[in-house]
């Protein structure tokens, strides 16, 4: 659940973190770019469906029509009012709101990870249930990063291990800022991506699943970090679920890479935008995203046709 479960809290009480994007074209060199026109303009559902990726989400805001007509419409008419104001400028204060009220409720009764919820995402996901923990406290850190690449080589997943020293730069982080919005590479743009931290789970959903769905919207990528290896081997393991409707390795990878460029980056300037994500959203823009993308270089490496499938 996203609306209410992410708990993006002050975060998305920024102008420009709601805006309805599904989509936004690379930006120019050296400026912040404007969002592209036909990803803003319109209104109501007719202007929806001109989001490209509407079709991935057509069965869910056709559902949600049927059964709750008037939230539907509700929806719409928000969407309206939002894009007839200036780029930057949103009225999303009673949608985040819901968003805070329900969080602690929606992560500690339903838990995102729980058992076997309904994007197929496993609940308490152990490391004792991929690994023998005990045997490989035998070996050192470099066999048991052997054994962990080994393993995933040959699985249709997203995995790494993580120096203990960089973990912790980046859980000290994600305690301080739990949500940021990510941008995932597409070949007529840029999707967005909210991602919230839950215990040491990462969970991610797209923004327009967010903005059409609400709070029945499903995870659709987890991050699953073990630091249980942490301070006697000086590393941390990570692999991840993923839902193959919406998402393929590639674009799992994309977002993991992100993690660590602005979670555990040395520039100050990068993770500098978590810290406006989340402390001083009103500041907040989300072109800055991209535009560090494109600097860092991952914004090129990571377009789908010029990026490589490494894990």
């Amino acid at each position: 659940p996203l609306c209410q479960g992410w708990g993006l809290g002050a975060a998305l009480r920024s102008r420009a973190a709601l805006r309805p994007l599904g989509l936004l074209a690379p930006p120019a060199r050296g400026a912040l770019p404007q969002p592209a026109r036909g990803a803003l303009a319109g209104s109501g559902e007719a202007a929806l469906e001109e989001n490209p990726f509407y079709g991935k989400y057509r069965h869910k805001i056709q559902e949600l029509r049927r059964s709750s007509p008037d939230v539907f419409e509700s929806r719409m008419e928000k969407r309206s009012e939002v894009k007839r104001q200036p780029v930057g400028h949103s009225k999303q204060g009673e949608f985040i709101r819901c968003m805070e009220e329900k969080a602690r409720q929606i992560f500690f009764a339903e838990g995102l990870g729980s058992k076997t919820s309904k994007g197929g995402f496993t609940k308490d996901k152990t490391l004792d249930s991929i690994l023998n923990v005990e045997m490989v406290k035998e070996k050192s850190a470099e066999e048991i990063t052997q054994i962990w690449n080994q393993y995933f080589s040959a699985k249709d997943t997203v995995y790494a291990v993580i120096p203990a020293d960089k973990f912790d730069v980046m859980w000290k982080r994600a305690q301080n800022c739990p949500s940021f919005l990510y941008a995932l590479p597409r070949k007529e743009g840029y999707e967005f991506f909210v991602g919230q931290w839950s215990g040491t789970e990462l969970h991610f959903t797209s923004l327009i699943n967010v903005q059409t769905q609400g709070e029945s919207a499903p995870s659709q990528l987890v991050l699953y970090h073990y630091p249980d290896l942490q301070e006697e081997k000086g590393i941390v393991l990570m692999t991840a679920e993923m839902d193959s409707k919406f998402l393929v390795v590639h674009d799992a990878q994309c977002l993991a890479n992100q993690v660590q460029l602005f979670y555990g980056t040395d520039r100050s300037d990068t993770y500098g935008l978590v810290e406006t994500f989340n402390h001083r959203s009103s500041e907040f823009k989300y072109m800055a995203v991209i535009a560090e993308l494109e600097q860092s270089g991952l914004g090129k490496e990571l377009r789908p046709g010029q990026a490589s499938d490494k894990s």
